[in-house]
């Protein structure tokens, strides 16, 4: 029996797409997590280029004034982080579908699902390392954006993000905000993002203080680094933070403090168009539990005009 090398290369290639819909191992995650974390090491990431998987759909004719509506998880998030707010947007606007993207720190990117052709198309990414901190997650921003941005044509985007993924939302959009073939804020709305560290990493519950201006009196360096990048921030660009307190009297939603939640007021509030924050308050307000907090999402598609 001779050896078929075009039917290998088919069965592998296969392979290769479905293996985005697996978890990755526990090593994978941590060590590519780490490669992302630090700009050394990204240079060997960015050794692997992109490859586009799509099997997805695509409404036409696609307008011209798109501003899609994109969700991020955050720190060993998923799909099930986002679930809730994506179906309650669709059901907001009157549609089934939306297109779900899977990227993984080794350039494989997965699209399925549907664009559709209406004024905010619904997006759903996936992390698949999804132990990524906040530079390891402005890494897969910087990935995946420019890549959904030729595919589908958009200038503009809404943001939704929970925990790390917000400060990396900020992050990126300060970093490449001069560059062209990157998609830029338009409106985005933050659920209980770590602006100033996480609870006893860095954020001891009730040490840390804001002052009568709203700044930190203790400040880390990715705080620093958005404070010394502030003018970057387009002055277009709408905010709604949404942070947490339990009220166990550590002033925290469990795993960031109302103090590093609250801190990017001081930073965004006098470059931004508008800027607004809700606290939510008590069991409801716990920090893996807000992202599908049925008042968080309803704030969240009355400030995105979704409903």
């Amino acid at each position: 029996m001779f050896f078929n090398s075009k039917k290998y290369r088919i069965e592998a290639e296969k392979n290769r797409k479905q293996s985005l819909t697996r978890g990755p191992s526990m090593c994978n995650m941590i060590s590519l997590g780490l490669l992302a974390s630090f700009a050394p090491t990204r240079q060997l990431l960015k050794l692997f280029p992109l490859k586009l998987d799509d099997q997805s759909q695509t409404q036409r004719p696609l307008p011209a004034d798109q501003i899609p509506v994109i969700y991020f998880h955050g720190f060993r998030g998923g799909d099930y982080t986002t679930n809730v707010m994506v179906h309650q947007a669709l059901v907001d606007q009157q549609k089934s579908d939306y297109l779900k993207v899977t990227i993984d720190l080794l350039g494989h990117c997965q699209l399925t699902g549907c664009w559709t052709n209406d004024h905010h198309p619904i997006v759903q990414v996936v992390f698949r390392q999804r132990i990524a901190g906040i530079y390891a997650t402005d890494y897969y921003l910087s990935r995946l954006l420019p890549v959904l941005k030729r595919q589908y044509g958009f200038d503009h985007y809404d943001g939704v993000a929970h925990s790390i993924a917000c400060p990396a939302l900020i992050r990126t959009e300060m970093r490449v905000a001069s560059k062209r073939q990157f998609p830029h804020l338009h409106r985005c709305a933050m659920i209980a993002g770590p602006f100033n560290g996480v609870t006893y990493l860095g954020d001891i519950p009730n040490v840390n203080a804001l002052t009568d201006k709203g700044r930190p009196s203790a400040m880390n360096l990715h705080y620093l680094y958005l404070l010394l990048r502030r003018k970057r921030f387009n002055p277009a660009i709408a905010v709604l933070n949404i942070y947490g307190n339990v009220l166990d009297n550590t002033n925290t939603d469990s795993f960031i403090s109302v103090v590093s939640a609250k801190s990017i007021r001081y930073i965004l509030a006098p470059y931004s168009h508008s800027y607004h924050e809700v606290e939510i308050r008590g069991a409801a307000a716990d920090h893996s539990w807000m992202h599908d907090n049925p008042f968080v999402i309803d704030i969240i598609d009355q400030f995105l005009g979704l409903k």
